[in-house]
């Protein structure tokens, strides 16, 4: 974690509750703006595309050709 998303988070924690809320729905918006199709995955899902590059990388995948499609 860098430096700065730990300042971001000792600057929330002082907060109250409310405040809180409304800073983490700020921050939402700066991510969305700054990137339009950013989209949150899970921990499992993560692990799943990280697991997918590195079969592709080894090539580890099936031609489309091998694939019987009827």
């Amino acid at each position: 974690m860098s430096e700065t998303t730990k300042q971001v988070i000792d600057l929330m924690a002082i907060l109250p509750e409310s405040e809180q809320n409304f800073a983490l729905e700020f921050i939402k918006k700066l991510v969305l703006a700054w990137d339009p199709d950013f989209t949150k995955v899970t921990p499992l899902e993560r692990a799943e595309m990280e697991q997918a590059v590195k079969e592709i990388e080894s090539g580890e995948t099936v031609s489309h050709e091998a694939i019987n499609w009827d």
